[in-house]
């Protein structure tokens, strides 16, 4: 007789964790390494102008020690994510954190912006084998009754952990200096690999080569693409190394889907994008993590340069957002139980859409915090709900010896629409503005008024040589931010609109009361240890 964790050659129901003492142990391990990645994605972000300064650094080095982390993670985790499945999971996620942990202590100690961007690029690699490997233990070692519970709290962790990293990190800048907000991976890297004693390992065993072709052609369009994402605002979208980098990323995409479709064990078969569950759930997370991103683009000037409030403060105000998403998260999958996957993503859209609404309508000068929390809670429930049984879609039409590629593809997915909202929704914002504040600067000074077309921060700075027009000039950029603000709220609300036809017309089927729904079986083995 066999014991509840022994091998099976199929990646079935003796492949998972029976005891619930150690999936409860499992879990909190993973979710503290998810934890280290997601908070190392944002928390730079409170601390640009002191690294600026201590590097003598522009602005366009600043962004790359931040977009850095960003390109090398996303480029790499399909890749590593189907690496794992075949070195075993447990290996990856350990190297991975070790990885990580010893990257994100050089990034606090480093002595100069060169050697600041390649600690953040280490740091990348290192993410991309932990994230992917987070969820594929979950998907591989959790019985169906209880995967969709640990997916939600995994889900809550990975939308509500960027706002809480960002939070803890404006604390240790704040009290401390820029070089403590490293501190923070580095503990939950300790902390993640003392819990990792509970994480069994498992990895597929197959007759197929590994996909060298294919991952080199994915790491090569993913890069490219996120490259385009990132700095075409920056540069212009029609700059020669834009377009270059955007030919390559389509060539190398294109080359990736027709060498996937030759080989009997792709990275990733791309005909699985046929299944309503795959497709669904990645577009949806595409278009959460893309509105989620832009909102984010608006809400920190709005805190800072229209209230008036340091970072600490702006990014606590974020905090009920990512409290209600967490909290949504946990939810969704008893939700989605009793109205089905399908129902429950719509009624998330929906949420989050009136959400957008909502601050689009009531946003103002005066209104200050009080006229945006309905909306941002909106939002944050909206989008936790939609999250989890998208996520759950994704990983439960892949087989279950491909969760790391399955999971890969999640986070892939995450990646690609945080960088298409901030471009979108930011160069909505940017229009927006310029537009309105074009309107107020006929009798300000031509410097002042080439400064105040920059966006609302340089024309706070600009009023200084205004004179007595000074006020109005700073009002003038308040109500014009505003203005930005409404329109790009109101272009993510129909984004969700659009999202809300699709997900109602092919999202997932609802499976019948009791019947999981699980992952197709390949035909490779998994050992479990």
């Amino acid at each position: 007789m066999s014991s509840p964790d022994s091998p099976s050659p199929l990646g079935g129901p003796d492949a998972t964790v029976h005891d619930p003492r150690r999936r409860r142990a499992i879990l909190v391990a993973v979710c503290i390494a998810l934890m280290a990645v997601i908070a190392s994605v944002s928390g730079l972000n409170v601390a640009q102008p002191q690294v600026a300064v201590e590097f003598d650094a522009s602005q366009s080095t600043v962004l790359w020690m931040i977009n850095i982390y960003t390109l090398s993670l996303a480029a790499l985790l399909l890749p590593l994510g189907a690496l794992g499945d075949r070195v075993g999971r447990k290996p990856i996620l350990l190297a991975g954190l070790a990885l990580f942990g010893v990257a994100s202590a050089a990034a606090g100690l480093a002595t100069s912006a060169a050697m600041m961007i390649a600690a953040r690029l280490l740091a990348g690699v290192g993410a991309a084998m932990i994230m992917p490997v987070t969820l594929a233990v979950i998907t591989s070692t959790f019985p169906d009754r209880e995967r969709s519970k640990a997916i939600g709290i995994w889900t809550g962790v990975a939308g509500g952990g960027g706002i809480l990293g960002m939070y803890l990190s404006a604390v240790l800048v704040d009290w401390a200096n820029w070089r403590w907000l490293f501190l923070l991976p580095v503990v939950l890297v300790v902390a993640a690999v003392t819990a990792l004693r509970a994480v069994p390992n498992s990895r597929e065993r197959t007759r197929h080569r590994f996909d060298v072709v294919g991952s080199l052609t994915s790491v090569i369009a993913v890069a490219a693409l996120i490259y385009v994402l990132h700095e075409g605002p920056v540069h212009g979208w029609t700059a020669p190394l834009t377009m270059v980098s955007l030919l390559v990323g389509v060539v190398a995409a294109i080359g990736f889907v027709a060498w996937e479709l030759r080989l009997p064990a792709p990275l990733l078969d791309v005909r699985l994008f046929g299944d309503r569950r795959l497709a669904s759930g990645s577009l949806a997370l595409l278009t959460l993590f893309g509105v989620q991103a832009g909102i984010f683009v608006v809400l920190f000037p709005y805190f800072q340069a229209v209230l008036g409030w340091s970072g600490l403060r702006a990014t606590l105000a974020l905090m009920p957002m990512a409290a209600m998403m967490m909290l949504s998260s946990g939810l969704a999958p008893r939700v989605a139980v009793r109205a089905g996957a399908r129902a429950t993503m719509a009624t998330g859209i929906v949420l989050g859409g009136a959400g957008l609404a909502l601050m689009a309508t009531l946003v103002s000068v005066d209104g200050g915090y009080p006229a945006i929390l309905p909306g941002m809670l909106a939002m944050g429930l909206g989008m936790g709900l939609t999250q989890t049984p998208s996520t759950e879609a994704i990983t439960t039409a892949l087989p279950r010896d491909r969760q790391g590629v399955a999971s890969a593809l999640n986070d892939v997915t995450r990646e690609f629409g945080t960088a298409l909202g901030v471009a979108l929704l930011g160069a909505v914002l940017t229009a927006g503005y310029r537009a309105a504040v074009d309107t107020h600067l006929d009798t300000v000074p031509a410097g002042t008024a080439e400064a105040a077309r920059e966006g609302i921060a340089t024309a706070i700075a600009a009023s200084d040589t205004a004179g007595a027009q000074a006020p109005a000039l700073v009002r003038a950029a308040q109500e014009s931010f505003v203005d930005g603000w409404q329109q790009a709220m109101w272009v993510g609300t129909a984004v969700m609109a659009v999202l809300l036809g699709y997900v109602l017309a092919r999202g997932p089927r609802r499976t019948a009361p009791g019947t999981p729904a699980t992952a197709p079986t390949s035909t490779g083995d998994v050992t479990v240890g």
